[in-house]
């Protein structure tokens, strides 16, 4: 039987961290990701529509083994989950979150060169009825972060980003949050089947050390 490729077992140091602050340096991760502005709660909004777009792609790719296109050096994977990189415009306030600036994204399998991705663009586009044109194949190096899972609402997470603070200041570590380098969040529960107290998302943030130049 074919083994199956589970990003989130075989890379647990970065989907599944425990409840406590950590280090963790970020390697170069290839991604598909579709840019926007405006709440992630809007209903008819952006980002969910995004969010389409985003599973549209991947179930096209994960599914091209049953079709008459198999990309080459394929192998069949798990989805891995949603996730986005979030940021403001300066003077805005973070509480607004119709003014949240948003980068959507899914990792993608490393068999997905320029030629497959833009293949499934047009393959989804056509058979799923869904405008593929805003997304990207992306490639991000976040490097160094300190990353922590929040269990609970996502409104609650300013309470995990203190802890995170706290453990940045005894670790000689500093937020690196700027126009290349983001707030990200991975998600690992679907709000839409799951209580928002039981809701688990990776919260990470890019940081540097103190005393580095």
């Amino acid at each position: 039987m074919a083994t199956v490729k589970d990003y989130k077992k075989e890379y647990k140091e970065l989907y599944l961290p425990k409840e406590n602050p950590v280090i963790v340096d970020v390697p170069e991760i290839r991604l598909v990701g579709v840019e926007g502005k405006g709440s992630p709660n809007d209903e008819n909004g952006e980002f969910r529509d995004a969010i389409k777009v985003l599973y549209g792609i991947q179930y096209t790719l994960k599914m091209s083994k049953k079709g008459s296109h198999v990309p080459c050096g394929y192998f069949d994977y798990v989805v891995p989950p949603l996730e986005a990189f979030w940021w403001f415009d300066d003077g805005e306030d973070f509480r607004c979150k119709s003014k949240y600036n948003w980068l959507a994204a899914i990792r993608l399998p490393e068999f997905v060169n320029d030629e497959t991705f833009e293949w499934a663009c047009a393959e989804a586009s056509k058979k799923k009825n869904i405008e593929t044109r805003r997304a990207k194949r992306l490639t991000i190096n976040e490097g160094l972060c300190v990353q922590c899972l929040h269990v609970g609402s996502y409104d609650d997470e300013p309470k995990t980003l203190k802890l995170m603070d706290d453990f940045m200041a005894v670790n000689n570590l500093k937020n690196d949050i700027n126009e290349t380098r983001r707030h990200h969040e991975i998600y690992l529960s679907n709000p839409g089947k799951t209580e928002a107290a039981r809701l688990k998302t990776v919260l990470r943030v890019p940081v540097k050390i103190i005393n580095e130049k």
